[in-house]
């Protein structure tokens, strides 16, 4: 009789224990199957098989979805890259730089040709721009988004309208 009752807690906690690996297995799988959920337009593009729909035109000649503008812009943009700027951050101890490259997106080839032509007013208008930053102005992404759009607005007075449609960071350390 004190046999049967010392074997009976053995198997009450092997089951306890085979129960506990079910619902931890049951929880991982509900995680991946809810991360795959969230993230399946990602992960069907990375595969190759996204999910963008785009209606064929009424001449039925085949769409590219690449070759649309995302926010209806012209397709014939002009990038030009500027020469690395390197300044030093307005902290209080001077002790800290800030080295950036950046390709600047123009409306046309006529505005890429007017920003060549000003270099010397861009990249002083940057560097100033650039120099009036403390490292806390530049420590989160929200604040390096605002850094870009003042940069476009600032080449936009320079090269004149809104020739100027967007700048991208190719390089930025700060030190």
């Amino acid at each position: 009789m004190a046999d049967e009752q010392l074997e009976a807690p053995k198997d009450e906690q092997k089951k306890g224990g085979k129960l506990k690996w079910i619902i931890i297995a049951v929880v991982i799988l509900a995680l991946i199957g809810g991360g795959a959920f969230m993230f399946k337009d990602k992960i069907m593009g990375m595969l190759g098989m996204g999910t963008q729909k785009t209606e064929a035109p009424a001449d039925g000649a085949p769409v590219d979805p690449l070759a649309a503008g995302d926010q209806g812009e012209p397709q014939d943009t002009v990038l030009v890259t500027l020469p690395t700027f390197v300044v030093n951050l307005a902290d209080p101890l001077g002790r800290r730089y800030l080295k950036l490259t950046l390709d600047v997106e123009l409306r046309d080839q006529e505005a890429a040709d007017k920003l060549s032509k000003n270099e010397p007013k861009v990249r002083d208008a940057v560097i100033l721009l650039l120099s009036s930053k403390t490292f806390a102005d530049l420590s989160s992404i929200e604040n390096k988004l605002g850094l870009k759009d003042e940069i476009v607005k600032r080449l936009n007075q320079i090269v004149g309208g809104s020739n100027v449609l967007r700048v991208y960071f190719t390089e930025l350390v700060v030190q």
